[in-house]
């Protein structure tokens, strides 16, 4: 659960810079209440009456060093210095000290935090992107930091200095008659409490109101990856009646419920500050008539008051501010705390700490039980060895399992009991990525990045060579379209690879598998979406692997594995049978059950 803590943690790497620029910043404010001080010293002067004893020792001291006579014109000369220095002398040193640092504080935290994010999001498991949409998880990481970077230099730069100007007014206000600064002092702490409490109850609205936002910015998200369903079914108005009706209710509650409750805050404090400068105006004058202070100190009291409840608006605006940002950073350190897959302590491993493997492509699924629910086993008791460079086909109805027991094998999950093995070795006892990288998988739908043909194709190997790259295209036979495009292999494939078919996009996929080399290579249904012409194109480019390496076979048409090495028949978590294509058909299971329906399923069409 994230906590305040975590959000003052989120500078943590420069504090020392921060303390440093947040002091200077306070500083500055406590300076600039020489002006009002000499403002008022400068009155008694002018208007022939003594000047405070902290002037008179000013002017003294003065005196003492420079050998000149504490006349009125020292002490005049004295003040205007005092006001030009920190004012004129001031000006251009303080944005260096204050204004540099704390945006450059911001903006360093957020590089280092960004990073972390896509640390994150690649050290999560699997399961948490089939819970999460991903417009959801962008919303919250993109409103996360931009909120950490705008609020730092408002809380450190402003609201912090701020509050130590008023503490410094205090001060002056209790030196020159401490009844005033005493009613001063507690008018001030009742305003800002009761405002800040008002705000905390206006945060939970905030609260709410971010999670709604999140859901929104969700759907716009699915509608913008679904467009073509959108759109193939003429749900166009549908999507625009439930999204307005979503931004409706955004505004219902940020109008009527958040912004109206700042309103009357608003209002509050300013009846309240007015009143309480009109109080301080009062007994200050009082205290004037009465010959308990000067004119110069009642001009200063009234001056620095002024300043103080003057700050006490863009205080309540940075509180105001700060607690809008406040649950969406909290949700952002929320994400932070996620807990993380298998794999994380790889993703921030050093690249030379990887071991790098070799193997023969031995596999053995021993005894192997999973599921995704503990109660409800997806696999069980699943016991098979596969032989280095045997080619093996799982089929079966969907849900029996093929899929998960390639996850496992990639170890996305562990099992709950059994274990895997390649080599003999147990793959728990492996670093996970130097294992991984001796796998490959053709996923049924290839995942494309937005860039040329060749930089995909390097995605697993960058350092692979263009002899390489096309030897694998060939083998593929992706360089059959690839010859076809305008640029070739500098060609570019667009977002998702959207200038691909379907076809093009699996045969590019096989090509990027080839050029990790592995040990295994994993075919993940990898023509069931596809039309024949493209599944024949595919089948070929498979048919030239087999008995290269280890290979498995995903398939749901079971023309695809004919020519496997084993066959095995999966059906509700359990191994069913196993065996060639025409041992299978002989034996009259389920595979010959499922052969029988595809083959008349064929003949119909």
């Amino acid at each position: 659960m994230a906590k305040f803590a975590d959000i003052v943690g989120y500078y943590k790497n420069y504090r020392a810079i921060a303390v440093f620029s947040i002091v200077a910043s306070s500083v500055f404010e406590l300076i600039d209440l020489v002006v009002p001080y000499s403002m008022g010293q400068l009155l008694n002067v002018l208007s022939n009456q003594p000047v405070d004893q902290l002037a008179q020792g000013l002017v003294g001291g003065l005196a003492l060093v420079s050998g000149l006579a504490p006349t009125r014109s020292l002490t005049i000369g004295l003040l205007l210095g005092l006001i030009c220095a920190v004012t004129v002398v001031r000006a251009p040193i303080e944005p260096w000290l204050g204004v540099w640092f704390h945006w450059g504080i911001a903006l360093k935290s957020r590089r280092d935090h960004a990073e972390s994010v896509v640390r994150k999001l690649l050290s999560l498991p699997l399961g948490f992107y089939d819970e999460h949409n991903p417009g959801r998880i962008a919303g919250r990481v993109a409103r996360g930091l931009s909120n950490h970077t705008w609020t730092y230099p408002d809380i450190a730069g402003q609201l912090i200095p701020k509050l130590v100007r008023v503490f410094g007014i205090f001060c002056v206000i209790w030196v020159i008659q401490w009844q005033i600064a005493t009613i001063f002092l507690l008018s001030f702490v009742v305003i800002l409490s009761v405002s800040l409490r008002n705000l905390v109850r206006i945060n939970r609205k905030e609260q709410a109101l971010d999670r709604y936002m999140e859901t929104t910015e969700s759907r716009t998200s699915e509608i913008i990856t679904n467009i073509k369903t959108v759109k193939a079914f003429a749900a166009e108005n549908q999507e625009l009646s439930r999204q307005r009706r979503r931004f409706q209710r955004e505004l219902t509650m940020v109008d009527q419920g958040i912004h109206r409750s700042y309103v009357v805050l608003i209002a509050w404090q300013e009846l309240m500050i007015q009143s309480c400068v009109f109080g301080v105006l009062v007994l200050t004058l009082i205290s004037t008539l009465r010959g308990n202070i000067s004119l110069g100190h009642f001009i200063t009291t009234l001056t620095v008051s002024s300043m103080a409840y003057a700050e006490l608006e863009p205080i309540s605006n940075l509180a105001e501010i700060f607690t809008r940002r406040y649950a969406s950073m909290l949700r952002f350190h929320e994400f932070l705390q996620l807990p993380t897959s298998i794999e994380a302590q790889s993703v921030a491993a050093d690249p030379e700490a990887i071991a790098h493997y070799q193997f023969s492509g031995k596999v053995h699924f021993d005894h192997l039980t999973f599921g995704y629910d503990r109660d409800r086993p997806v696999l069980q008791d699943i016991n098979l060895l596969i032989e280095p460079r045997q080619t093996v086909a799982l089929v079966g109805r969907s849900g029996s399992g093929k899929s998960t027991l390639v996850k496992l094998l990639f170890r996305y999950f562990d099992p709950q009991s059994g274990r895997i093995l390649i080599d003999g070795e147990e793959i728990r006892k492996l670093d996970i990525t130097g294992y991984r990288r001796r796998l490959a998988i053709v996923h049924q739908e290839v995942d494309v990045f937005n860039g040329t043909l060749m930089d995909n194709l390097l995605y697993g190997n960058p350092t692979a060579t263009r002899d390489q790259v096309e030897a694998a295209c060939r083998i593929a036979r992706a360089d059959e379209f690839i010859r076809q495009m305008p640029d070739g292999y500098a060609t570019i494939v667009g977002e998702r690879g959207v200038r691909l078919s379907g076809g093009q996009r699996q045969r590019l996929g096989i090509a990027r598998a080839l050029l990790v080399e592995p040990d295994v290579l994993v075919f993940d249904e990898a023509t069931s979406s596809l039309d024949y012409e493209s599944e024949r194109a595919i089948q070929r480019a498979m048919g030239s692997i087999l008995g290269t390496r280890t290979t498995i076979i995903i398939a749901h048409r079971l023309s695809t594995v004919r020519d496997a090495d084993l066959i095995v028949v999966l059906d509700q978590g359990r191994i069913l049978e196993m065996g060639s294509h025409e041992a299978l058909l002989r034996q009259g299971g389920l595979y010959h059950r499922l052969h029988t329906l595809q083959e008349t399923g064929d003949l119909l069409a």
